[in-house]
C-alpha cells in the first residue's frame, strides 16, 4: 500500500462504519444487545483507524484542491463544511456514548447516542461523498 491508496482505504473506512452503525441501530432495536456492542465497536474501530489514516496522509500530502466548478463547487464545499464540523463533535460524543454503555448506564448512553448516531453516521457517509467528488468526480 502507498500513500497513493490511502484516500479509497480511508473512504473504504468510513463506509464501513457507516454500516456498522445502521448495522448496530438494527441490531439494538431487535433487542440483540451483544450483536449490537459488537457492531458499534467495529464502528469504532474503522472510524479510528480512519482518522489515523487521515491524519497520515494529510500531514504527507497537505490540503488537495477540488477541481469542480459552478454549481458542482458549491455543492461540495457545502458537504464539505457540514462534514467538517460535524466530524469534530463525533470523537467526544462517541467517546462519552462508549463509557456510558461500557459503565452499563444505558439510560445516559441511550440519550446520548440519539445524538451521536445521526451525526457520526452522515459524517461517515458524507465523508466517502467528499472523496468520490475529491478523487473519482
Amino acid at each position: 500500500m502507498t500513500l497513493r491508496d490511502l484516500p479509497a482505504l480511508n473512504a473504504s473506512l468510513n463506509a464501513a462504519s457507516a454500516v456498522l452503525l445502521a448495522t448496530g441501530w438494527l441490531l439494538i432495536r431487535a433487542g440483540r444487545r451483544e450483536a449490537h456492542k459488537r457492531a458499534m465497536l467495529g464502528a469504532l474501530a474503522c472510524s479510528t483507524l480512519f482518522l489515523a489514516s487521515y491524519l497520515v496522509y494529510h500531514a504527507q500530502v497537505g490540503s488537495v484542491r477540488f477541481r469542480g466548478q459552478g454549481a458542482l463547487r458549491v455543492v461540495y464545499f457545502a458537504i464539505l463544511i457540514s462534514h467538517t464540523i460535524l466530524a469534530v463533535t463525533v470523537v467526544p460524543l462517541a467517546l462519552v456514548t462508549l463509557r456510558h454503555a461500557l459503565q452499563a448506564r444505558f439510560d445516559r448512553h441511550r440519550r446520548i447516542a440519539r445524538i451521536a448516531l445521526p451525526i457520526w453516521g452522515y459524517v461517515s457517509v458524507t465523508g466517502v461523498v467528499v472523496y468520490w467528488m475529491l478523487y473519482r468526480l
